[in-house]
């Protein structure tokens, strides 16, 4: 059986409810299991299942009321109910409110299995449909967003598409300026949280003494100075999206409470004992190797196991920079907007050198020279790139003759023909340089 979803037992008979888990266990299929219908709902907010198992009669919420909330939050969550001797018209009932299937009491272990594997592959199926259509329905979306032709840039728009759609936190890494923040979005613009709250906080950029309320939040009274209560930034996200960026700051003791929440999807506010369900997905960002910082003993190993589960990689903007024109010009019209300027003409030449240069402060810095250019600060558009450190001979003639190709197979909508006219070498030879530089054409 796959492990992509986990089941969920409702049932109070505490033998019941253990042989129904071990019956799953034995299958190979990831389970939980719970006494009532209360405690159902704040896991499966928590952490939506694949598939739920419930008993019809249960102590307050019965399982019909629980149906009927399940299908109101998803109507493709497949439902199986557990039915005692004499339900039938509640069982008719169950089917009709939208239950897959329903399991007559005494069942046994194979026939549940049996149930529960068809109930998983409809999942399966209906996940991979919805994953599809989103992914049709946003591609030109994703692309007007996360701007770029190169390979590099299609696959990190492949990866967030293919992630959006689960409940999976995610671990964004790349270097300062290549656009963390914006992936974060896109991955909640094009997820199904997309109408709840995108909440952002910079671990760098928060005193340690301040961080533990900003994530967690507290109660009036619990510490000096705290006249009313506070909702942290993770609660405020409600089941929404949380970013955390420059996470390899945050300090060990929060490092260890943060871990605690990613876990068990709770939280406490600072000077309560209540312990509060976490809907929200986790996004985490770094510019720094957290496997090295973890054997350094800087951060924790745990803490970057249970962050490093999906993760995309930002490409440096000198490892695709047959995407610096097209960025620069549209960072360009959206200077001009900005600042109330005409949109000047941007001459082949400038673009040419843009694409030589090494960009060590990558897209914001990109962006930043399309302000300068449209101020007429033209000296800008790439001066602190070259004085910000010199490259080898051989990785600058390198990186110039990659960058000189992509300038032209671009003007020439990827003719390897007019492109290497242009060029005035040979095709073959053209072709040759595309394949060594992992550029595309045609």
């Amino acid at each position: 059986m796959s492990k992509a979803f986990k089941v969920l037992i409702v049932e109070d008979d505490p033998n019941v409810r253990l042989g129904c888990e071990q019956a799953m266990e034995l299958a190979d299929i990831v389970v939980e299991g719970v006494e009532s219908a209360e405690e159902a709902k704040l896991r499966i907010v928590a952490a939506p299942p694949g598939v739920v198992v419930t008993d019809m009669r249960l102590p307050g919420v019965d399982g019909l009321q629980l149906l009927r909330w399940l299908h109101e939050r998803d109507a493709a969550l497949p439902v199986i109910m557990i039915t005692g001797h004499g339900d039938v018209t509640l069982a008719v009932e169950a089917m009709r409110s939208g239950a897959y299937d329903f399991i007559p009491k005494p069942f046994s272990s194979e026939h549940l299995v049996e149930v529960v594997g068809r109930a998983l592959e409809k999942r399966a199926l209906t996940q991979e449909i919805e994953t599809l259509r989103r992914r049709l329905e946003h591609r030109d979306g994703i692309e007007s967003t996360m701007i770029g032709r190169s390979p590099q840039i299609d696959e990190v728009r492949r990866r967030v598409l293919d992630v959006a759609g689960s409940s999976v936190d995610v671990l964004i890494r790349g270097e300062t300026g290549t656009g963390k923040e914006l992936v974060a979005r896109c991955l909640h613009e094009h997820s199904a949280r997309r109408g709840e709250n995108f909440v952002a906080l910079n671990c760098g950029g928060i005193p340690d003494t301040l961080l533990d309320s900003e994530l967690f939040g507290h109660e009036a009274g619990a510490f000096t100075g705290a006249h009313k209560r506070r909702i942290g930034k993770i609660e405020y996200a409600g089941q929404g999206s949380f970013f955390l960026d420059e996470v390899e700051s945050m300090p060990m003791l929060m490092q260890v409470k943060l871990l605690r929440v990613l876990q068990e999807r709770e939280l406490e506010r600072l000077g309560s004992n209540q312990m509060i369900p976490v809907a929200c997905r986790v996004i985490a960002a770094t510019k720094d190797d957290l496997a090295q910082l973890a054997q350094r003993g800087t951060f924790r190993a745990d803490l970057y196991y249970r962050l490093n589960v999906a993760t995309i990689d930002l490409p440096p903007l000198r490892e695709r920079r047959e995407d610096i024109p097209m960025l620069f010009e549209h960072f360009v019209l959206l200077a001009a907007k900005r600042h109330e300027r005409p949109v000047p003409l941007i001459p082949p030449e400038v673009l040419r050198d843009l694409m030589a240069l090494p960009w060590p402060g990558n897209v914001r810095e990109l962006r930043n020279a399309a302000d300068c250019f449209v101020l007429g600060l033209n000296k800008a558009a790439g001066a602190a790139s070259l004085a910000a450190g010199s490259q080898p001979l051989a990785d600058a003639v390198d990186s110039f003759e990659r960058a000189l190709i992509a300038a032209e197979l671009q003007r020439h909508n990827g003719s390897l023909a007019r492109s290497s006219e242009a060029l005035k070498i040979a095709k073959t030879t053209l072709h040759d340089k595309i394949r060594k530089h992992g550029l595309k054409c045609g």
